[in-house]
C-alpha cells in the first residue's frame, strides 16, 4: 500500500545542482516522516536528511548542511531534496524512505523507493 518513487537524478558537473523528487502515498501524511538516503559504490548506505510531515522539522548530516534542502508538498504528495554545489563525493544512488525524524535524529523505517542515480563528474 505504501508507495515511494524517486526521480530527478542524472549526470551533473561539480558545482551544479539537482532537485530530487519522492512521490509518496499510502500512509497518513501528517503522522509520518520521509528521509533521503544514499549509497555510493563500495560504501554503506547513509542517511542524509529527513522531514517530519506534521510540523516540517528537518534534520541534515553535517556534510550536506548548507548545500542540501529538504521540503514537502502535501498537495502533490511529494518530498523534494534540492542539492546545490554538488561534489564528486555526492555521487551515489539516492533513496527516499519512511523514517522517524527529529531535529537531531534520522532513523530508517520500513518502506523504500527504488532509487535514483546521481553522478557528479567533470
Amino acid at each position: 500500500q505504501v508507495q515511494l518513487e524517486e526521480s530527478g537524478g542524472g549526470l551533473v558537473q561539480p558545482g551544479g545542482s539537482l532537485r530530487l523528487s519522492c512521490a509518496a502515498s499510502g500512509f497518513p501524511w501528517d503522522l509520518y516522516a520521509i528521509g533521503w538516503f544514499r549509497q555510493a559504490p563500495g560504501k554503506e548506505r547513509e542517511g542524509v536528511s529527513c522531514v517530519a510531515l506534521r510540523d516540517h522539522t528537518t534534520y541534515y548530516i553535517d556534510s550536506v548542511k548548507g548545500r542540501f534542502t529538504i521540503s514537502a508538498d502535501k498537495a502533490k504528495n511529494t518530498v523534494y531534496l534540492q542539492i546545490n554545489s554538488l561534489k564528486p563525493e555526492d555521487t551515489a544512488v539516492y533513496y527516499c524512505a519512511t523514517t522517524y525524524c527529529g531535529s537531531t535524529y534520522l532513523i530508517a523505517g520500513d518502506y523504500w523507493g527504488q532509487g535514483t542515480q546521481v553522478t557528479v563528474s567533470s
